[in-house]
């Protein structure tokens, strides 16, 4: 099917002349095609969520899974900007906050934003998916880091391009400044008016949206991928968090900027969306599987240390910390149990002796602990995130 999905404007920009594309607004013109792959693809899809929240709902506290399922998000996300931190990195920082750097910065501001966010969706008097939760969401992802000076919470008033090193050779080239705010409010109109499409695919077109306004300066990427997950939520599509695509998008970084661009330069919305689907259906499976192994790993461990025969009460209740803290310190345990160092130490010692935890610095002074099973669970399908 040929559609034209916007046209190009002539601007100047750092003293060159080029043409930047001017999206139409959504849905797209003619309507997307339900081929046979596509539906085939929703079909899966659909039941791919419906797994994930079975799997989801199983368990008995699924946020022991959300801790782990974001902090590795916020990573991906990050890492696919070229931000050099690892899941590791993270949860060590986490558990000793001596060991800032600014990537490390990068993604807690990633972890702020998306917090923040979800936090605002489930408050009655919160905001909505939204341009001013939008903005909110990305003064805190670029607060104190590398595009700090970018203007953090307004959209761009200059022109910005993707790829090369001018305009003149960019990859892509977005709407000029004077055309964003009109985009961003079709697009705003888009997400809150009624659309027959379903919504899944939904969330795909809306993305693909936003990343071609590319209204920041800096930060486009991240806050478009943080946009899919709030309106999976935001729509009542799935209500974990366990949910992303970054993983998706980069192992197939190549195939996502290819399928940006068909759209851009032949309206191929079809394309991109059997692309999209595909990633949601690959990206539940693996979600169902790290769950499920996550709680077998958790069960496992459980009995081992309720059987051990040094076991007490502290040692148990700090087992049922550790999927919220997989990296903790002797000063992390005292706080979490309300206890004496004694104490927090003799329930550290247990749960060595069991198996269940490592120390992972091999100092003698402030010692780091981690729950390698749970941790190599999480990073089995990347490996070292």
């Amino acid at each position: 099917m040929s559609r034209q999905a916007g046209h190009y404007v002539e601007t100047t920009t750092t003293g060159e002349t080029v043409k930047a594309f001017v999206p139409s607004s959504l849905p797209p013109v003619p309507p997307l095609e339900r081929t046979p792959k596509i539906q085939d693809m929703l079909l899966s899809a659909d039941a791919a969520i419906r797994e994930l929240k079975t799997a989801s709902d199983s368990v008995p506290n699924p946020d022991f899974f959300n801790y782990a399922f974001i902090r590795k998000e916020a990573v991906l996300s990050s890492q696919i900007e070229g931000i050099q931190a690892t899941l590791s990195d993270l949860l060590n920082f986490e558990a000793d906050p001596e060991r800032a750097s600014a990537d490390i910065q990068e993604v807690c501001n990633y972890l702020d934003a998306l917090n923040f966010a979800r936090k605002q969706l489930q408050d009655p008097k919160g905001l909505p998916v939204s341009l001013r939760l939008i903005k909110e969401m990305h003064k805190r992802l670029m607060k104190g880091v590398r595009g700090a000076s970018k203007q953090p919470g307004h959209f761009r008033e200059s022109q910005n391009w993707i790829g090369g090193a001018r305009p003149g050779n960019a990859r892509f080239v977005p709407p000029p400044p004077a055309e964003v705010m009109r985009c961003l409010s079709e697009l705003e109109n888009y997400l809150h008016g009624k659309d027959q499409e379903h919504p899944l695919i939904r969330t795909g077109l809306a993305h693909v949206q936003f990343e071609t306004i590319h209204p920041f300066l800096d930060g486009n990427g991240r806050v478009g991928r943080l946009l899919i997950a709030l309106l999976l939520e935001a729509w009542n599509l799935l209500d974990s968090r366990l949910l992303y695509l970054s993983l998706y998008f980069r192992r197939n970084q190549q195939e996502y900027y290819e399928r940006l661009s068909a759209v851009r330069t032949s309206g191929d919305w079809e394309g991109w969306t059997q692309f999209y689907l595909t990633g949601i259906c690959e990206s539940c499976g693996e979600a169902v599987k790290t769950a499920r192994e996550l709680f077998k790993t958790l069960e496992r461990d459980r009995r081992k240390l309720l059987n051990h025969k040094k076991v007490v009460v502290p040692a148990i209740r700090l087992f049922e910390e550790l999927p919220s803290h997989p990296v903790l310190t002797s000063n992390q345990v005292v706080a979490l149990l309300e206890t004496t160092k004694p104490t927090a130490a003799k329930a550290i010692k247990v749960l060595m002796d069991a198996g269940i935890l490592q120390e992972t610095t091999g100092a003698k002074r402030n010692r780091v602990f981690g729950y390698k099973k749970y941790l190599d669970v999480l990073k089995a399908d990347v490996g070292e995130l």
